[in-house]
């Protein structure tokens, strides 16, 4: 098979990362090799039609997609479903396959043990030699180039909103650069008072409640939002402690909201890329519970990693004193109803 179009390909992986980090790539001249990508949907079917056709036993079957493209176009296609702009791709004669696996060892997070020998093949032209595939193994649809990297890009975005690539994570077996980059800010707190008087804390966040601490930074960020055109912290919230599903909270909305559990945000603020705050409330006995505070950002191109390391220094400010500001507000709360007279 040629490349494989779907999360977790090493292949498909390599090109995604080059595509997201470098906007203009000196690529050595394979990358004007043709090839025939292929849908892992439609694979899966090439393999489990093998077992059903007793035609297919020993023979060697070349499977191959829609379209023959080549690679320089493959990044190009790719990019423009990233959603980024115009990739300038420089193709020079010097770059052996070791210096360029060595280069994407550098560039992504998938080693260049794994990278050589895929460089390796990618000098070679891989276009099904024959028809074969297509008469002994029909499919109703092979994916276009287009179609298969939507596929793959999107397969954790179907169904309702909350299935995100934040909520997806690895299966069992992935590679640790399966999936495409995604920053995080995790924190931690216990906290002397019973899981409802935190959660009920964490559901005042924003409006004139504020962040529990920074707001000066949070004021400063939504001014900067609406200056350039996104809402700011102006909208609010529609009530002071009560949170629905999908409802707005200054420049967040509600994504997810499990009573008791957890409260998912995700940022509707501009960032070059896809922002969520996550809060999940663990009980470790009556009157104690475990707060977990997840900040979790995935870039979007180069301008998108540079954003996260440039605010990174902010994080042990801003989200520290959030995760402090609730501790104190929760216990606080059991505080005043112990001293209440019965």
């Amino acid at each position: 098979a040629a490349v494989i179009m779907g999360a977790g390909s090493a292949s498909f992986e390599i090109l995604r990362y080059l595509v997201q980090r470098l906007p203009v790539m000196v690529t050595p001249k394979w990358v004007q090799t043709e090839s025939q990508p292929i849908g892992v949907e439609n694979v899966i079917t090439y393999l489990t039609d093998c077992l059903k056709v007793p035609k297919s036993r020993g023979k060697t079957i070349d499977i191959g997609g829609a379209d023959i493209v080549r690679y320089e176009e493959l990044m190009r296609i790719m990019a423009r479903e990233l959603g980024l702009p115009k990739r300038w791709i420089i193709p020079v004669p010097v770059l052996t396959p070791r210096l360029s696996s060595l280069w994407i060892g550098l560039v992504t997070p998938v080693s260049s043990k794994i990278a050589r020998p895929l460089a390796e093949g990618l000098r070679n032209r891989t276009v099904c030699r024959d028809d074969l595939a297509r008469h002994l193994l029909p499919q109703e649809k092979l994916l276009t180039v287009t179609e298969a990297i939507q596929s793959a890009l999107n397969h954790v975005d179907q169904g309702d909103i909350e299935t995100n690539w934040s909520m997806a994570g690895k299966i069992p077996g992935d590679p640790d650069w399966a999936g495409g980059t995604v920053y995080q800010d995790e924190r931690t707190t216990e906290i002397e008072a019973d899981a409802e008087t935190a959660y009920r804390v964490i559901c005042t966040i924003g409006g004139n409640h504020g962040y529990w601490g920074s707001d000066y930074l949070w004021r400063f960020r939504g001014l900067i939002d609406q200056f350039i055109g996104g809402p700011g912290l102006r909208r609010g919230r529609r009530h002071p402690t009560h949170l629905r599903y999908g409802e707005a909270v200054d420049f967040w909305r509600v994504r997810k909201i499990i009573p008791l559990k957890q409260l998912t945000l995700y940022a509707e603020m501009w960032v070059p890329g896809d922002a969520e705050l996550d809060f999940t409330i663990e009980p470790i006995s009556e009157s104690k519970c475990r707060v977990t505070q997840t900040a979790r950002f995935r870039p979007r191109g180069l301008t998108g990693i540079l954003y996260w390391y440039s605010v990174a220094p902010l994080h042990h400010f801003v989200f520290q004193a959030m995760l402090n500001g609730i501790r104190r507000e929760s216990e606080e709360n059991v505080q005043e109803l112990q001293t209440q007279p019965q």
